[in-house]
């Protein structure tokens, strides 16, 4: 554990105005209040906080960010109250510590509808004082570099908790080093082989190419000396993590792997930089595409830099970042830098952003969503991408993520604007608007009056600015349509169970879930938002569970082992009457197919996975759901009559989806609940002899394999 002293001595070298005094008061006090605590690993606890306010003097960071840091854990650990350390330290740094506090109080690993809320309160406790999250990174940080004393899957919760939130978070807010160290450590516990193998593969490498990185360094440094440039070298190899990302999204082996080995060039005068830049473009070939100026379009954190990446005689690729000394400490501290000090007086560096404002930034455009599952997106959209700069025509500069199209363009300038797009020009040519934009191109919205959002536009859109105010656009023109689709599918319901949809059921219905009105219901039911087995139950709950007679779930498979659990393939939805043949899976029990399905072609190698099943011969209960693909006329009371006819089979519809409408046609995917193969094909001919009803296709996918495929819903004959 670093004593007092060499604490006090990091923090003395960048601010030797510091407060010893209270450094040393605010140790000791936290050193008293975890006294005969231990951390997993048999240490002392207290060498943790300790360990926080080292990484945090790396950043040289004010006092009261130290102090924190010596107290993050106090409140929470230790009989330390809220009231206590304000008394002592002041209510600056108590404020500070409670924040903390409620930072690490949150489950940012738990379902998606509470993780989103919980991003709202990080959000909202970043807010407050931006320090917050300077001392939680960094705690997470040491608890990610000693990890290993913690239980296996306590690791797994955590490494997944850094992968999906604080290693971007660190990277969102300008602190690369910090993203790239947690992402690795993360990487290690969550895939130690992948990262082992890359190690190795380095190592090969390394001894075959020699030392590379001093090799070009000094080429570098002897070119740009020869131009009169005063520069510093620095080079490094990727993380392991960084090259297995770039492996996955490029489909490529280690060995086709070019750009592995980056450097940054760090020069006196923003001048220089670009006198740099000419001069490694002369001596090496630039490769297309891979060139971003960051020092005339700035990042929203401060990030400044120009990005290129050039290739050698031997084809060889390396990434080449060149940035003045004080865009270097900007890009190495992110926001942090605003509270740095240096010669004990805060350090001006110009390119610092303003907390504040960059916070504001993040937020402003999640404030206004309602739904849980669209912040989350919003969120993870906005701290996961990476930016491109494009103009109005106006000149004025946009920011989007990478991957954004005009519709984010338009949606970025206001939500009026976006809803009326009707077309798009880049750089004064007309393009279509799933176009991606690229940087530094002039985008031009046409607008017209009466126009409204597509629902296509989900897809082509790549911020949660643009998602959000698309679905609500398409909430509200859709509304009267899902409301009139919703009275069908509860009018089939509740036939199903031998009741009628009156309006004083909804009624009851709207209450016991918890909605507006009886609309509303309609609604998320037309919507597929929830299905007309939740309605009915919601009102009949005795009557939803029973269907009659049948052979339960438990028992409806036969050759299973005792104590076996199963579940029926996704893939292939097996139902009673059709060979069967099951594949087990360890933590998952058996999992039931087709004899005819695709996805078994994957276990052929593996013969001790199979087993022989077979169906129960009795009558089954109609719980078993089935897809159906179902082409059908657009016409009036078409789709009321399907749903009745449905209904007249004792099938229940648990979930519709229209896949595509046409003037003249339109295909829905209906989920059905049945009880055996014959009582599928039962339904089948009854919809086949409907005459407004084209064709009929039982559906089937396998989501695992495909998720694109298993959105589309790919169909195969009966």
């Amino acid at each position: 554990m670093i004593a007092v002293d060499d604490l006090i001595a990091l923090v003395r070298a960048y601010n030797p105005k510091t407060d010893e005094k209270l450094i040393r008061r605010a140790y000791e006090y936290g050193a008293a209040a975890h006294e005969g605590q231990l951390r997993q690993s048999g240490e002392p606890y207290f060498s943790h906080p300790v360990a926080v306010a080292a990484i945090l003097t790396q950043q040289k960071l004010d006092d009261a960010t130290i102090i924190t840091a010596l107290l993050h854990d106090t409140i929470e650990d230790t009989a330390a109250s809220y009231s206590e350390v304000a008394k002592i330290f002041g209510h600056d740094i108590a404020d500070l510590v409670d924040g903390v506090t409620k930072l690490t109080k949150l489950q940012l690993s738990s379902t998606e509808t509470q993780q989103a809320e919980n991003f709202r309160k990080l959000l909202m406790a970043m807010s407050k004082d931006l320090r917050v999250i300077l001392v939680k990174l960094a705690d997470r940080l040491h608890n990610m570099r000693t990890i290993r004393a913690m239980r296996s899957e306590k690791q797994v919760q955590k490494a997944r908790e850094t992968m999906d939130i604080f290693a971007p978070l660190a990277g969102r807010m300008g602190m690369q080093w910090m993203r790239e160290e947690l992402e690795d450590l993360a990487f290690k516990v969550l895939n130690p082989e992948a990262r082992q193998s890359i190690l190795r593969r380095f190592v090969t490498l390394q001894s075959d190419s020699g030392g590379v990185i001093e090799r070009i360094s000094a080429d570098m440094q002897n070119e740009l000396a020869e131009a009169g440039i005063e520069a510093e070298i620095l080079g490094r190899a990727k993380k392991p993590y960084s090259i297995w990302r770039k492996m996955q999204e490029k489909d490529l082996g280690f060995s086709r792997l070019s750009d592995i080995y980056g450097f940054r060039v760090i020069t006196g005068s923003e001048d220089a930089c670009y006198r740099a830049l000419g001069v490694i473009h002369r001596r090496w070939r630039a490769v297309p595409g891979r060139f971003k100026d960051y020092i005339s379009q700035p990042k929203s954190n401060g990030y400044r830099s120009i990005h290129t990446t050039v290739s050698g005689r031997d084809g060889k690729r390396v990434e080449v970042q060149i940035r003045t000394r004080e865009m270097h400490e900007m890009a190495e501290a992110g926001v942090a830098a605003h509270w740095s000090y240096r010669d004990g007086v805060p350090a001006e560096n110009p390119f610092a952003v303003d907390p504040v404002k960059w916070l504001s930034g993040l937020t402003e455009q999640f404030n206004s969503e309602e739904d849980h599952q669209d912040f989350l997106e919003a969120v993870k959209l906005e701290m996961y991408t990476d930016k491109v700069f494009c103009f109005t025509p106006k000149g004025e500069v946009i920011k989007l993520p990478r991957g954004a199209t005009p519709i984010d363009f338009a949606y970025a300038i206001h939500t009026r604007i976006g809803n009326a797009c009707v077309g798009a020009k880049i750089d004064g040519m007309r393009v279509p608007l799933w176009t991606r934009v690229k940087n530094g191109q002039s985008v031009e919205i046409t607008t017209a009056e009466g126009q409204m959002p597509q629902a296509t536009w989900l897809e082509m859109a790549a911020t949660g600015k643009a998602k959000s105010a698309i679905r609500r656009a398409l909430r509200e023109v859709d509304r009267e349509r899902f409301i009139r689709l919703g009275q069908e599918l509860a009018r089939s319901g509740f036939e199903h169970v031998g009741k009628r949809a009156t309006d004083k059921a909804l009624d009851t219905a709207a209450r016991h879930l918890r909605l507006e009105d009886r609309h509303e219901v309609l609604a998320r039911l037309g919507s597929a938002e929830m299905t007309a087995r939740d309605v009915v139950r919601a009102v009949y709950p005795n009557l939803v569970p029973n269907d009659g007679p049948g052979i339960a779930w438990e028992r409806a498979v036969i050759g299973l082992a005792a104590g076996q659990s199963f579940e029926r393939g996704s893939c292939c939805q097996p139902l009673p009457g059709e060979r069967i043949v099951g594949i087990t899976w360890r933590g998952r029990g058996v999992v039931v197919h087709a004899i005819d399905c695709d996805k078994l072609a994957e276990f052929e190698d593996q013969p001790d996975r199979w087993i022989d099943l077979h169906w129960h011969s009795g009558k089954h209960k109609p719980i078993y759901p089935v897809t159906l693909g179902i082409t059908m006329g657009n016409d009036a009371g078409v789709l009321g009559r399907i749903c009745t006819l449905i209904g007249e089979q004792k099938a229940n519809i648990s979930d519709l989806r229209i896949a595509d409408r046409k003037p003249d046609f339109y295909r829905v995917s209906i989920d059905l609940e049945l009880s055996d193969v014959e009582h599928l094909h039962t339904v089948v001919s009854a919809l086949e002899a409907e005459s407004d009803v084209a064709a009929v296709e039982r559906r089937r996918y396998a989501p695992e394999a495909d998720p694109a495929r298993a959105a589309q819903g790919e169909a195969v004959g009966l």
